[in-house]
C-alpha cells in the first residue's frame, strides 16, 4: 500500500478562516474527493462559505498529490510545487510554501482513517489569517 492509499475517498470538510487583517470569521463546508489519476491523487475541493462577506458563493479548489516515497508531494493543477508532507511521522506533519511576497505555513494532524485536519497560517503585506480545515471520511 502506497502512502496515498489512506487518503483516496470521499471526505466531507468543514472550515473556518480567521481573517485578522480584515477583522472577519469565516467558515465554509463541503468535500474534499480524492481519486487516482494514473500518477497519484487528484484532490478536489468544492463547498459554500455558510459564514463571513462571502456568504453563499461556491469555492472550488484543484491540487495533484504524487507519492514520493513516504512523502507526498502537492502540486497545484497546473504542475507548478506547492508542498511536501510526511504523514507517518507521529501523526503530524508541517510544510511551507513561499509565494513572494506572502507565506503559507501548514500543520497537519491525522486520525486516520476517519479524519484529518490542516491548519494554513498566512502571512504577508495584504493577509495575515489562519485557515483550519477538518476532514472527515464521508
Amino acid at each position: 500500500m502506497d502512502v496515498l492509499s489512506a487518503f483516496e475517498d470521499r471526505w466531507s470538510l468543514s472550515r473556518r478562516v480567521e481573517d485578522r487583517r480584515a477583522g472577519a470569521l469565516l467558515a465554509l463546508e463541503g468535500e474534499a474527493l480524492l481519486t487516482r489519476d494514473g500518477e497519484g491523487l487528484r484532490y478536489e475541493e468544492s463547498g459554500l462559505w455558510t459564514e463571513g462577506p462571502y456568504t453563499g458563493l461556491k469555492a472550488s479548489r484543484v491540487y495533484l498529490w504524487r507519492a514520493t516515497g513516504e512523502e507526498i508531494a502537492v502540486f497545484f493543477s497546473d504542475g507548478r510545487p506547492f508542498h511536501d508532507f510526511r504523514p507517518g511521522e507521529a501523526g503530524q506533519a508541517q510544510a511551507g510554501h513561499d509565494c513572494a511576497p506572502d507565506r503559507y505555513d501548514v500543520l497537519y494532524r491525522f486520525e486516520l482513517p476517519h479524519l484529518w485536519k490542516s491548519v494554513w497560517t498566512v502571512a504577508g503585506p495584504a493577509k495575515d489569517y489562519t485557515a483550519t480545515t477538518l476532514y472527515r471520511r464521508a
